[in-house]
């Protein structure tokens, strides 16, 4: 898959027939995903390049920083996902104050336009664009059917009754819902990062942990939940605990991940985890020794759930 970056002067992609999913696409969910489906099954049919443009950083961080949502994914992630899900190409378009400025006529013509040559643009049914968020789907068509390109969206993805969005899949996060988070997603919502050395304290307890240093946004409550570790492209059934550490009494954040099938030497390593269940919120134990068996009873648990599932 071809990657390339949008800005002043960038050199043309020059792929053929460019149909263009156009969006945020944070978590990639199951609405963005049938958007992807759709452009791949029209490049398909075009001997043409299925593309996706997506806005880096994401808009809201630039334009209202103070009430940035935070985002399901990096955009590593995000290219990996696209990756992932087939498509042919991603142009990440530079977001700045300057380009929140456009009107949504110049974007079209001088990115869609003038250097990709796009010649089909789909969006999602609430897609915006532009200043003030003045480009709307009515808007774009008319702009295709003046200048030769065709325009067209996907309708909102239901689940169960109500619309599938990164929003809501926030929200479900938020509260702990993880396993409902991935019924949106199409996937378990997972995090990325660097193994790094904590204090020991985990393998004092007989527990040795992976102290995780991520790039992800912190989405989900202190607590404790049921997770998949993996590295090196080995998956391991796991327990991951967010929070304080409230029994340790140092109130520092850390991201842990205990192994269930043992030890494993993961200092400088990648680890990836992917969140399947909530286990509990995080309390403080009166003791070590009540920590230690608290431990073990999150890890039977996840051990009796995951026994139930397949990894």
């Amino acid at each position: 898959m071809a990657m390339v970056r949008y800005f002043p002067d960038a050199p043309r992609p020059r792929w053929p027939y460019p149909v263009v999913a156009l969006g945020n696409f944070d978590g990639l969910h199951r609405g963005h995903q049938q958007l992807v489906d759709e452009v791949r099954r029209r490049a398909a049919e075009h001997a043409g390049t299925s593309v996706a443009m997506v806005f880096d950083p994401h808009p809201p961080r630039v334009l209202r920083p103070d009430r940035a949502p935070s985002l399901l994914m990096t955009l590593d992630q995000k290219v990996e996902a696209f990756d992932r899900a087939g498509i042919d190409a991603v142009v990440v378009v530079r977001f700045t104050p300057e380009l929140s400025r456009w009107e949504p006529e110049l974007f079209v013509e001088t990115v869609i336009l003038d250097w990709l040559q796009a010649a089909e643009v789909w969006v999602g049914a609430n897609f915006l664009f532009g200043r003030n968020r003045a480009g709307t789907f009515t808007l774009l068509r008319a702009l295709g059917e003046d200048r030769g390109f065709r325009v067209d969206k996907i309708e909102p993805v239901l689940y169960k009754d109500f619309v599938v969005s990164s929003t809501r899949v926030r929200h479900l996060l938020g509260e702990g819902r993880v396993d409902e988070a991935a019924a949106l997603l199409g996937h378990h919502y997972f995090i990325d990062g660097e193994v790094v050395r904590g204090d020991g304290r985990g393998r004092q307890l007989g527990f040795p942990t992976a102290n995780l240093r991520t790039g992800n946004d912190q989405v989900l409550p202190n607590g404790i939940y049921a997770t998949i570790a993996t590295v090196g492209g080995v998956s391991h059934r796991a327990v991951t605990s967010i929070g304080i550490r409230p029994t340790i009494g140092d109130d520092r954040f850390a991201i842990e991940t205990f192994l269930l099938d043992g030890a494993h030497d993961l200092y400088g390593a990648r680890l990836r985890v992917e969140f399947v269940k909530w286990l509990r919120p995080e309390v403080r134990f009166e003791s070590l020794d009540a920590l230690k068996a608290g431990i073990a009873r999150d890890c039977a648990d996840a051990a009796a759930l995951f026994d139930r599932m397949p990894l």
